[in-house]
């Protein structure tokens, strides 16, 4: 994609190109790590595309480009999370729930809203690596890439994270052989 690490300021088509072709996964990626939140995944992607635009010409050729803007983006968001700590607000989000009833909408949402509460409460390397890996679908060596550590501690901590969601769900429930 690029020439070489030392070649100063991008390629601006070149970078333009990655914008547009990871933008839509990132901006999903900070929108669930935001709990729904429009405005501030927006904002954390604005950052992140500046951010890497400033640390482009760094990047070796033969880069993980996926990877490299995803650890842009968790520093960028947890950075942004450990300032404002607020309330989850799904409300954005969840206009569009469906159901047959307004009960069965109204129990969809208070269910949508005990999850992302809990996925919130989460350890924020547990959450980062739960959000990549069930709902951006990244390998775990991508995972272990973009949060920091190797492949096992990538596993270790969507584990850690899906036994916790588990446990502030059903506390009486002892989990005996099976999977995740």
């Amino acid at each position: 994609m690029k020439q070489s690490a030392s070649n100063g300021p991008p390629n601006h088509p070149e970078f333009e190109h990655l914008v547009e072709t990871y933008s839509g996964e990132i901006y999903a990626y900070l929108w669930r790590l935001f709990d729904g939140s429009v405005e501030d995944a927006e904002d954390c992607l604005q950052d992140t595309y500046l951010r890497a635009f400033q640390a482009y010409y760094r990047l070796r050729p033969d880069s993980n480009y996926r990877a490299w803007l995803y650890k842009i983006a968790t520093n960028s968001g947890l950075t942004s999370l450990k300032k404002k700590r607020r309330q989850v607000d799904l409300h954005e989000g969840l206009d569009g729930v469906l159901g047959s009833s307004l009960d069965e909408a109204i129990e969809q949402r208070n269910t949508l809203e005990q999850v992302a509460r809990a996925v919130d409460a989460l350890p924020e390397k547990q959450k980062s690596a739960l959000i990549l890996r069930k709902y951006q679908a990244l390998s775990y060596e991508e995972i272990a890439s973009i949060i920091g550590g190797n492949e096992s501690s990538a596993r270790a901590n969507v584990y850690q994270g899906l036994k916790k969601l588990r446990m502030m769900f059903n506390p009486h429930r002892r989990r005996i052989g099976g999977g995740l």
